[in-house]
């Protein structure tokens, strides 16, 4: 598939944005969890909302026809595209109720803690609802998996968790608590096992082949002609994205140690005590190693449409 740009950046941001925000309400609902005050658990809440706005946003901009976003909102039932939306807009108000009414009246009210919860719960489900996007397409078997919702949850929390350390670091001027490096380290750690996994999956994918497309199953089928009359289609923009696989190998190791490796190492040097100064470099590394995996997690996908253009196995 071919990766676009504002895809891109609306999966890394809205899901760093929405993993602050779950993590602050967490904090919020459960208040001995990790020791955030008040003030960090608000700023946390509006960072979040911020960025998975601006990420939200970056996402109309693939939209071919803007006008008709509106009937993304009316298929609620069917589409996984329609809930994102749904759940996202919902969203707004919740969050808005919670972090509003701490900052004037507190967070010891009913209210507050209910719209903290319903922020947590819809925050998870856009996330959610965003890998299941992708997860039901049946024809593209790289994506049709339970791992793609599942990463997209645990890179949330892990991008989440890094921004919430480094924004505590700012805000209190040195180290973070050592329960929320802890914490930072295990969903770190968590999302690059479960990228790991999910890239071994795809090393060796099981999905259809040329022959069962045609449902010739005894001896090799071969496609003589296509039937191509443009090399320029949007078939061959969009579903046939080609890219070396020796370059592929490179950018797989590069958001293994941009995304996971190095902001581990940079996190766990505040193990003890230490400047904040590696908290705040592994926030931008990370983001940019996230970047990187989601371009592969697009261009890696293969559609099943190339089997029509002669290919033996997507």
């Amino acid at each position: 598939m071919h990766p676009a740009l504002s895809v891109i950046v609306f999966t890394v941001l809205s899901g760093a944005g929405f993993g602050l925000v779950m993590l602050a309400a967490l904090t919020a609902l459960l208040p001995s969890l990790l020791p955030i005050t008040g003030g960090e658990r608000l700023a946390a809440g509006v960072l979040g909302t911020v960025l998975a706005t601006a990420g939200l946003m970056a996402s109309t901009l693939h939209l071919a026809n803007p006008k008709n976003a509106w009937r993304a909102f009316f298929r609620f039932r069917t589409s996984w595209l329609s809930r994102e939306a749904v759940f996202s807009v919902l969203f707004y108000p919740c969050v808005a109720v919670w972090l509003g009414g701490a900052w004037w009246f507190g967070e010891a009210t009913a209210l507050i803690w209910l719209a903290a919860a319903l922020a947590l719960v819809l925050a998870f489900a856009t996330v959610f609802a965003t890998g299941m996007i992708y997860a039901s397409l049946r024809a593209i078997p790289n994506w049709h998996s339970p791992l793609v919702p599942t990463n997209y949850l645990l890179l949330a929390f892990a991008s989440g968790s890094l921004l919430l350390l480094a924004l505590q670091a700012v805000m209190r001027g040195e180290a973070p608590s050592q329960s929320m490096i802890t914490l930072t380290l295990v969903l770190l750690a968590a999302a690059a096992l479960g990228k790991t996994v999910y890239f071994y999956w795809i090393g060796s994918p099981q999905g259809p082949s040329i022959n069962t497309a045609t449902g010739m199953t005894q001896g090799q089928v071969r496609l003589l002609h296509t039937g191509q009359s443009s090399e320029n289609t949007f078939l061959d923009k969009e579903f046939r994205f080609q890219v070396a696989a020796q370059r592929l190998r490179w950018l797989r190791l590069a958001a293994a140690a941009l995304g996971f490796a190095l902001p581990l190492v940079l996190v766990a040097t505040l193990l003890g005590g230490g400047e904040v100064v590696p908290v705040l470099l592994a926030v931008p590394v990370a983001l940019v190693g996230l970047a990187i995996e989601r371009w592969l997690f697009f261009a890696e996908a293969r559609h099943v449409v190339n089997l029509f253009y002669g290919e033996q196995r997507v």
